[in-house]
């Protein structure tokens, strides 16, 4: 169960006709001039203090993210320490409820780690990561209109972004995951953008997967914070 926890809160968010690739780049482009990826690209650490709202629960949860490729999240849940890491190479989790000695991370779990671990997002720049993309068209979701990308990462995970035709902002994503050894459709939806430094970042994120619902609300965010690489290595 708790192994499934880490599952949803990792999870860093259909479709009528074809267009073009120049028109994914397009939207693309418009979607990272909407969220201050430029600004982004010039922050060298990310800090998120967050709580995690689930089956009437309240947990604090705290991520740091250091270029090019580290990443940490800590969380307490019913008194216990879960940390989540990826030292640019490696992945492990310290889970309580199976060891105190930290468990090397595989499969899905490591794979989210990496996906944390990228500050600019899996869209930016997405075929250098050996990711493929596609725009599958323009949808009304909810009264809105959207755009529906197709995602489709380097280990072969598939997901679908949708931006907002207006805002350009993503405002869902939704893919099938696997936690021990069941697959599971998980909806991602992002609310309550606000901008930091010029960078809008979402307020709310809402997971949805059929055992229920979990929401993260954002704290205080602090970027180019200085994060010795000693919290990143392996205990």
């Amino acid at each position: 169960m708790k192994r499934i926890f880490f599952t949803i809160t990792a999870l860093a968010i259909m479709a009528i006709g074809n267009l073009n690739a120049q028109n994914l780049q397009e939207v693309l482009q418009k979607h990272f001039e909407a969220i201050g990826q430029k600004n982004l690209l010039q922050k060298e650490t990310v800090e998120i203090n967050a709580s995690i709202n689930q089956m009437g629960m309240e947990f604090p949860m705290t991520m740091k993210i250091k270029r090019p490729t580290k990443f940490r999240t800590e969380a307490e849940i019913q008194g216990m320490k879960m940390v989540q890491v990826y030292d640019g190479q490696k992945g492990w989790m310290i889970a309580p409820w199976v060891s105190p000695e930290p468990q090397e991370l595989t499969g899905m779990e490591l794979n989210q780690a990496i996906g944390q671990a990228n500050v600019d997002g899996e869209l930016y720049n997405y075929a250098e990561k050996g990711s493929t993309a596609s725009l599958v068209g323009k949808v009304n979701v909810e009264g809105s209109p959207m755009y529906n990308i197709k995602f489709t990462d380097s280990e072969g995970q598939v997901k679908n972004y949708f931006i907002d035709a207006g805002s350009f902002l993503i405002r869902k994503v939704k893919a099938k995951v696997s936690a021990q050894g069941q697959e599971m459709e998980v909806e991602q939806i992002f609310k309550d953008y606000k901008n930091i430094d010029g960078i809008l970042m979402p307020g709310l994120i809402e997971t949805i997967t059929p055992m229920g619902s979990t929401q993260i609300v954002i704290g205080d965010v602090k970027f180019d914070q200085k994060f010795e690489d000693q919290i990143f290595a392996k205990p």
